[in-house]
């Protein structure tokens, strides 16, 4: 046993008998199908805090034989899998956190020499008669313990892309590291298994990646590693009652992450609020605003209109492929949306290749750094909101008009009107405040006659009206109305909903905007 090769299984130990523990263990039989097959090179990226570090100290002190692990294993799910005994610490296993080897930049241009340096000095602890230290390093003394032992290793690295973070711009360190791990993994029978976690996917240079041989399991394309990182909302529902938290309001707090099929919550947030019992941002809270200001702030065509867009939760279609996986290279809207999704500010529709804010938790980390220079008026626009609200369930439509006018001339920098879709974008941010209330709003629901502009359709045990919105440019408020009824909008939406307000708004170029709010009667 040592600190690298065939660890203890202290790390996990530490997770499983904490107050609260969710059982993830069924990842293991997913990884074991994975051994020594075509498959075997795993790489899963998550945001911070996401669970990512307890998995792999899960699956090191499962697979080393470094340790006796069968008490933590006791009672979980695994227990029950046919080949759970078959691999239960029965293997040689070398575990390493990159970000140990790598904590500030003095190291980049030794820490590669380091890692080599630790793990061949445990390796001669166990295995010093099987090999020789030679020019070829690290894989050159598991090439040759493999030939002399016909046994390999099975790899499980944390943090494996914290180069990319702390070299943002170190070309050389970064290609360096990518080498080495293509020496390490590429085409070596030693590799029984390699399973790499991060915030980012594997770098890609060119037109593929230095090491193309990993599988990636991302928030862009969870395949089907998507409920073991982070709570599912059965498993958030089930620690809510356990712990006597509502669980309604955890979802409205915390709730929004998509991978595939799931809704997933972050769990250091789950977490946190279920032992304080008080809720508030706690997973952004970790970071400071102004590394999600830094992104948002790019001089990029159509990215502050996306923000303010998502801000009003709304969606923004993006094209995730030309992503080169690192923290520099961007050459469009799409580049720093997908990374911010990787680092959890937004969350990533599959089925409909959209991007937006997963929650209230992340909205206000996004309100935070829209203050100041180079955003206009959006956070005074923002905080109208809740007046804006008001004044529609009031049925008020001269003042809905005039305070949507108050946030076109505060917005005007960014939002510069040129046709329905920014009034649009203008409409999701004036009922930024909608959020509490109501589901994230359908955009351009199909009602079998044509689509309706935006609805709002208010969350479970909530007494509110629908909203069924209606735009216009250049014509009339009153025309609004009337498509709403000849198209029978308000039937589909009666289906969901009890009470409806019908939403008509006008932006004239010459005469400014205007609203006409009305109650739907069914017919």
């Amino acid at each position: 046993m040592g600190l690298y090769v065939n660890p203890d299984n202290t790390a996990f130990e530490m997770s499983r008998f904490s107050d609260i523990y969710v059982d993830k263990s069924m990842l293991i039989s997913k990884i074991n199908s994975l051994y020594r097959t075509e498959k075997r090179y795993i790489c899963v990226s998550r945001p911070r805090r996401f669970g990512k570090s307890m998995a792999a100290n899960m699956l090191s002190a499962y697979y080393s034989c470094g340790c006796d692990s069968g008490a933590l294993f006791s009672g979980l799910k695994i227990g029950k899998d046919r080949f759970y005994k078959k691999h239960l610490n029965q293997h040689r296993v070398i575990r390493l956190d990159i970000q140990q080897f790598l904590f500030q930049k003095s190291h980049l241009d030794i820490f590669l020499d380091k890692i080599q340096e630790a793990v061949i000095k445990d390796l001669k602890a166990e295995y010093g008669d099987y090999f020789q230290v030679d020019q070829y390093g690290l894989p050159g003394a598991l090439k040759q313990i493999y030939g002399n032992t016909g046994k390999g290793f099975i790899f499980i690295i944390d943090e494996w892309d914290c180069v990319f973070r702390i070299a943002k711009n170190r070309e050389d360190v970064q290609r360096a590291y990518l080498d080495f791990l293509r020496g390490l993994f590429k085409g070596q029978d030693y590799v029984e298994l390699a399973y790499m976690t991060g915030i980012l996917p594997v770098k890609k240079y060119g037109d593929h990646s230095a090491i193309n041989i990993f599988d990636e399991y991302s928030m862009v394309d969870p395949k089907d590693l998507g409920e073991y990182f982070g709570f599912t909302s059965e498993e958030m529902q089930k620690e809510c009652e356990l712990q006597g938290i509502d669980a309604r309001e955890v979802a409205k707090w915390y709730d929004g992450y998509l991978l595939g099929d799931l809704h997933i919550y972050n769990p250091k947030s789950v977490i946190d609020v279920l032992t304080w019992k008080k809720f508030k941002s706690y997973w952004t809270g970790t970071e400071t605003y102004e590394a999600l200001k830094v992104y948002i702030d790019q001089n990029f065509d159509g990215l502050k209109e996306a923000v303010i867009q998502m801000l009003g939760n709304g969606r923004c279609r993006i094209n995730t492929r030309k992503f080169q996986n690192d923290m520099t290279t961007f050459s469009s809207k799409d580049d720093i949306l997908t990374l911010l999704i990787h680092l959890g500010y937004l969350t990533f529709d599959e089925e409909t290749q959209e991007t937006l804010i997963p929650n209230q938790e992340i909205a206000q980390e996004f309100l935070n750094a829209i203050e100041g220079p180079g955003w206009g008026g959006v956070v005074q626009a923002v905080e109208r909101s809740s007046q804006l609200l008001q004044y529609t369930w009031d049925m008020e439509g001269e003042k809905v008009a005039d305070m949507v006018e108050k946030m076109h001339s505060e917005t005007a920098s960014i939002l510069k009107y040129n046709d329905e879709n920014s009034l649009k974008c203008t409409i999701l941010m004036a009922y930024y405040s909608a959020r509490a209330y109501y589901l994230p709003p359908a955009l351009e629901l199909p009602s079998g006659k044509g689509f309706a502009d935006v609805v709002y359709l208010p969350r479970q045990n909530v007494n509110r009206p629908a909203l069924l919105i209606e735009l216009k440019w250049n014509q009339s408020a009153g025309g609004a109305i009337a498509q709403i009824k000849e198209r029978r909008y308000g039937e589909w939406v009666s289906e969901y909903t009890g009470e409806i307000l019908l939403v008509g708004i006008n932006y004239d170029e010459k005469k400014g905007h205007e609203c006409v709010i009305e109650r739907f009667v069914r017919g």
